[in-house]
């Protein structure tokens, strides 16, 4: 073998070892898709836990409520209403559509469904949770991303809501106290969140004031002449009512 033929063997020895060690030869493996996010369904009843995401009502009826919010859920949802509960804006707001057999409706503080807070409306966060007994659900108008501060609590299911309403909590606790709420659209004495709070602010449940009782009927008085009717007035655009 002549000093060549060795150098030319050599040389393809080597371009061999290269192109087998080159990274770029390699094929490219295929992009592995991230598995899907599971969203729990289970609701913790401890309130203790992540007393955070507990809200707290106490109604006039007497009785507390306690609703675990699930920001896995609902996460924009939960934290507008944690806001607006530590800025008292629930306080002294009634039910004022509640509907035997289906819902019991709040947070608007005009008590006509048309009402909500001073901050933007939201983005939808519709879910696939079902609506059961003790859902917490946001109301909207027919607008998907029209809910702001309203919410209601299903008294039975109701499973035609799912993914139409963003589900944001549970009842963990006094649902009894939410089937003794008023009944009516609005009610003739509607029920009301005399304080909304979250668990962590740790903050006694206020005293029951019961109702006044009803004042005796009076005589009815002489009915007095009866004037000419007044000029209707052109028909106003009302606001639309967000509601389940």
């Amino acid at each position: 073998m002549n000093r060549r033929t060795f150098a030319a063997l050599i040389s393809g020895f080597l371009a061999a070892l290269s192109l087998a060690a080159h990274p770029v030869m390699a094929k490219p493996k295929p992009p592995v898709a991230p598995p899907p996010v599971q969203i729990t369904t289970i609701v913790d009843p401890d309130p203790s836990h992540d007393p955070d995401d507990v809200l707290v009502l106490d109604l006039s009826n007497g009785g507390r409520v306690l609703i675990r919010m699930m920001p896995q859920w609902a996460p924009g949802h939960v934290e507008r209403i944690k806001t607006l509960t530590k800025q008292g804006f629930y306080n002294g707001v009634i039910f004022h559509r509640v509907i035997d057999g289906f819902m019991a409706q709040t947070g608007d503080p005009t008590g006509t469904g048309t009402g909500g807070s001073s901050l933007p409306d939201l983005k939808a966060e519709f879910n696939k949770l079902p609506h059961v007994r003790g859902t917490v659900s946001m109301a909207r108008t027919e607008q998907p991303d029209s809910a702001n501060s309203q919410f209601f609590i299903v008294f039975y299911p109701r499973f035609a809501l799912d993914n139409r309403y963003t589900n944001f909590g549970r009842v963990i606790s006094g649902m009894d106290v939410v089937d003794s709420i008023v009944r009516g659209e609005p009610p003739a004495n509607p029920t009301k969140i005399v304080q909304a709070s979250l668990y962590s602010e740790g903050k006694p449940q206020p005293a029951f004031v019961p109702p006044a009782p009803p004042a005796p009927a009076l005589l009815a008085p002489v009915p007095a002449p009866v004037a000419a009717p007044a000029p209707v007035k052109p028909a106003t655009k009302t606001k639309a009512k967000r509601k389940p």
